[in-house]
């Protein structure tokens, strides 16, 4: 759709994600969504690639399989054998790996431009303290009720970096690139990019809307959880799209396939909501357009 939105950013959100893979897989074909540029961070990140890589089916039911034969979020006893005691890095890496082929990066770099989100340590801190600095300026975002865009992290002095998915040639480099996004110790180690150690980018913003814009003209915002309609920001040029209810998993719940399935056939119910109202008033077409804000999902933009 050449007059409808030329950017869509993925917001981060665990397994929550799995709700953006439905709304997308239900939406975009109904609208005709072909964006030009694409922002995403953590697990989003993960959900655009598969998307725009053309297998998103093959990554949920690869990780639908993982989370069926994973009993607990973690095993305790690991500590002992010198084995990881939370399985998600091992569950996530292989997911990433099962869901994309040489075919599929060379789909991923020749769609939008998928850019992705790191976090950058201060240099006055090392890993470790880090990971303790950027857990303080998390909580503190989520202070007063969860926030759409978090600002503490980088008031604590982290840094963004954005790395465009068509730096990637190998789907293992995809791979590093998701994880280096999404590095959230103790779930997953604390990874390092070009020898210096990466957070998720999460830190920085969960709503990555600075890896399109200025340059994008009118952006989709694609959020994991459900946020009453006055507080979602109200931004020219951006739409924001939030889930009908609650997700039925938590972010961190590896031991949920029923969960995750449910995440995403409610966002298939709620991008066809979307594609019909969207459709029906003509907002679609028309860039500066009102969603109403008594609609299901809930939406807004000015």
């Amino acid at each position: 759709m050449q007059d409808g939105f030329d950017a869509v950013v993925f917001a981060g959100g665990g397994c929550r994600c799995a709700w953006q893979g439905g709304f997308w897989e239900t939406a975009a074909p109904a609208l005709g969504l072909a964006p030009r540029v694409v922002g995403a961070v953590s697990a989003g990140a993960m959900m655009a690639t598969v998307l725009f890589a053309g297998d998103g089916a093959r990554c949920l039911a690869h990780f639908k399989a993982l989370t069926a034969a994973n009993r607990r979020n973690a095993y305790p006893r690991n500590l002992l054998r010198r084995r990881p005691v939370f399985p998600h890095a091992a569950i996530y890496r292989d997911t990433i790996l099962a869901s994309l082929d040489g075919d599929g990066v060379e789909r991923l770099r020749a769609g939008p431009d998928v850019r992705v989100l790191l976090t950058r340590l201060p240099r006055w801190l090392g890993a470790r303290s880090g990971v303790f600095v950027g857990f303080l300026a998390y909580q503190a975002d989520s202070v007063g009720g969860p926030r759409v865009h978090g600002h503490f992290g980088r008031r604590a002095g982290f840094v963004a970096e954005v790395v465009s998915m068509r730096a990637c040639r190998t789907v293992a480099e995809v791979a590093e690139l998701i994880l280096h996004s999404s590095s959230t110790p103790p779930f997953t180690p604390v990874y390092r990019r070009d020898g210096r150690p990466v957070l998720d980018g999460g830190l920085i913003d969960a709503v990555p809307v600075e890896t399109v814009e200025p340059e994008a003209r009118r952006t989709l915002v694609l959020l994991t959880k459900p946020h009453p309609a006055d507080a979602l920001p109200r931004v020219p040029g951006r739409v924001y799209v939030a889930p009908s209810e609650p997700v039925p998993v938590h972010k961190w719940d590896y031991t949920s396939p029923d969960g995750v399935q449910g995440a995403y056939d409610l966002g298939r119910r709620d991008g066809e909501r979307f594609a019909r109202e969207i459709a029906s008033a003509g907002e679609a077409a028309v860039p500066g357009a009102r969603c109403r804000e008594t609609s299901r999902p809930d939406c807004t933009s000015v």
